[in-house]
């Protein structure tokens, strides 16, 4: 895949809700590969806080690796936290991770993950 496969992904993801804050592509090594920000929203990580988050979710996506043969592949993962709420999905060893603004109702929630599916299945 290339960066331009990367970008599409996010502006095809972060077009589907206003509520959307960023949608980034995270390579094996947390590095990230192509993103999509909400203009004119002010981040709630610093770069350095921004890296560890990235680095995080690349050391998870290779210990979820172990679990694959057991309980199946990784679809997404929906993590609700006290100011935002994320949903990181699987393509192949890279992760699609997105934060939407907390005060959005579960049924959106659900709607964003529905839409994104096709998207991220189309590039597994």
């Amino acid at each position: 895949m290339t960066k331009k496969d990367f970008e599409k992904i996010c502006n095809s993801i972060a077009s589907i809700s206003p509520f959307i804050r960023f949608v980034g592509v995270i390579g094996e090594r947390g590095e990230l590969l192509a993103y999509n920000r909400r203009p004119a929203l002010e981040p709630l990580l610093d770069a350095k806080n921004t890296q560890y988050q990235f680095s995080h979710i690349a050391i998870k996506t290779d210990l979820e690796g172990f679990f694959d043969k057991n309980l199946g592949e990784l679809e997404f993962v929906w993590e609700e936290r006290k100011k935002v709420q994320t949903i990181s999905f699987a393509i192949k060893k890279l992760r699609v991770w997105i934060s939407i603004d907390k005060k959005v109702i579960r049924s959106e929630i659900l709607r964003i993950i529905d839409s994104c599916l096709p998207i991220v299945k189309k590039h597994s």
